[in-house]
């Protein structure tokens, strides 16, 4: 049987086994043929109810196990990733519309992700502190509890797996909501490996739904944290709603970020990673390259390059394994890159190359002549947009950059003194001198500032045990302390 047998999962969500759901059905679809591949489970509001207090009982008795009990289960899982990368990487292309090489990326990250998690259980738990009292005096780090993980369609696997792998390694239990277009390979396959690997029932729920469910798994009084990625407006209902209820909320949310091109940069090495960071994945990345800021010695060249990149990557059925760029997610999506687009032409902005599409294949779109208020320059696309804007010195490359209301990724690309003295400049969660702006690894922090989000709550030990377990203070003394009472 193979790890993804519809058999098991379709039409399910997983609540202590696969069973149906009470809301229903959806159909996972193609974007790139509009073919329905499978069904998955809808969860109902009273469906996460139940998988809320399931996880709360089950999560007592896992957070109570040898921390080498936990960090075993992950490390199968890692196993796993491995051993079943190309039937879940199919899935990710075709529910995606990813290429297969960023399958490839979500599976390897994947299982990167477990073995780093395997080692959470084993790190110290706590500090000795110094006390003016007659005891020992303690920090201890404890489990949250039952985590709720919101993640959304770009990177369906690893945008889940990030938190759910941690959370659980150190001792808590999740409620997975994955994006419904995403629901298999960002949600089934998660389940499947766990399942495989051997975690307790009860401790990781599936539970696909709309904005009821989401607003379910934030609500629910058992969760008391929630790790959510997507869009800076859903981020803000979260976030408002996790203050009402004292609960913490860990926000990745979007990014308009900035790749800086300074004078005398090789324009050949500069166009290459440019084009990887606007077009990858057909831009659907919070950390795609979303303003080109350059030198005005090397702008014409530099967008005379970008746009001959542009024009010369193909695009079309990912599954076919010959382009560069898939399909936009829906068409829904599809109508906000190209109405972006469109609106900034419309307002002098003008086109160096793309800027039209065959169904949901966008082409890849160069726009120069922009102005600070273009639509285009100011907002999110989440498509495979290169804005371009020309700079003259130092402190306006800054300005430029910080002048945005995200703060997610940024990239310098150049000589590494000047790139060294703009950086200490940049309000930014990242910056990558003579990278693009997308990047991400297991083991660093991950974050944004700004509307990208509340700081770098995933990734790397540090971030991970600070945002899924609480610190508790513990003292103790040989006998009962004396008081004036």
């Amino acid at each position: 049987m193979s790890l993804l047998d519809p058999a098991l999962w379709d039409g399910k969500i997983y609540l202590n086994g696969w069973r149906a759901a009470g809301g229903g059905t959806g159909a996972s679809i193609e974007p790139a043929t509009g073919e329905q591949l499978g069904s998955y489970g809808v969860a109902s509001v009273a469906d996460v109810r139940e998988a809320a207090s399931a996880a709360a009982k089950a999560q007592k008795e896992w957070a109570a196990r040898n921390p080498e009990d936990r960090a075993a289960v992950l490390r199968r899982a890692g196993q796993l990733w491995e051993e079943h990368a190309a039937e879940i990487q199919d899935w990710i292309v075709r529910e995606s519309g990813g290429i297969p090489p960023k399958a490839g990326l979500e599976t390897h990250i994947a299982a990167n992700e477990c073995y780093d998690a395997s080692a959470l259980p084993a790190l110290p738990a706590g500090d000795v502190l110094t006390s003016n009292e007659n005891r020992w005096s303690f920090a201890r780090r404890r489990p949250v509890g039952v985590v709720s993980v919101i993640a959304p369609f770009n990177f369906p696997l690893i945008l889940s797996i990030r938190a759910v792998a941690p959370a659980l390694a150190l001792g808590n239990a999740v409620l997975l909501k994955p994006d419904p277009r995403t629901a298999v390979c960002g949600g089934v396959t998660v389940m499947r490996i766990f399942e495989e690997a051997g975690l307790p029932p009860g401790l990781l729920a599936l539970l696909p739904g709309g904005a009821d469910v989401g607003a379910a798994v934030v609500e629910a009084p058992e969760v008391r944290v929630i790790a959510f990625t997507g869009s800076t407006s859903a981020g803000r209902k979260v976030g408002e709603t996790a203050g009402r209820l004292l609960k913490r909320a860990h926000l990745e949310l979007g990014g308009n970020n900035a790749l800086i091109v300074l004078p005398g940069a090789d324009l050949a090495k500069a166009a290459s990673a440019a084009a990887f960071g606007s077009f990858m994945h057909q831009g659907q990345i919070c950390m795609s390259a979303g303003r080109h800021i350059v030198h005005e010695d090397i702008y014409e060249d530099y967008v005379a390059a970008l746009a001959e990149k542009a024009g010369h990557l193909p695009v079309g059925d990912p599954k076919s394994g010959t382009v560069a760029l898939g399909p936009l997610i829906d068409e829904r999506q599809l109508q906000r890159v190209d109405g972006i687009v469109q609106d900034s032409v419309r307002g002098g902005a003008r086109l160096a190359a793309g800027g039209t599409h065959d169904g949901r294949f966008y082409q890849p779109t160069v726009l120069v002549d922009l102005q600070q208020d273009s639509p285009a320059w100011k907002d999110e696309i989440f498509g495979p947009v290169a804005p371009v804007m020309k700079f003259s010195t130092l402190d306006e490359a800054v300005a430029l950059a910080n002048d945005n209301e995200y703060g997610l990724s940024i990239g310098i690309l150049g000589d590494v003194g000047m790139a060294m003295i703009v950086a200490d400049r940049l309000d930014s969660g990242k910056v990558h001198i003579n990278e693009q702006t997308v990047s991400d690894e297991a083991n660093s922090p991950f974050g944004g500032v700004k509307n990208s989000g509340n700081g770098s709550r995933i990734g790397g030990h540090h971030a991970n045990i600070e945002s899924f377990t609480e610190l508790q203070w513990l003292t103790m003394r040989p006998e009962i302390a004396p008081y004036p009472f």
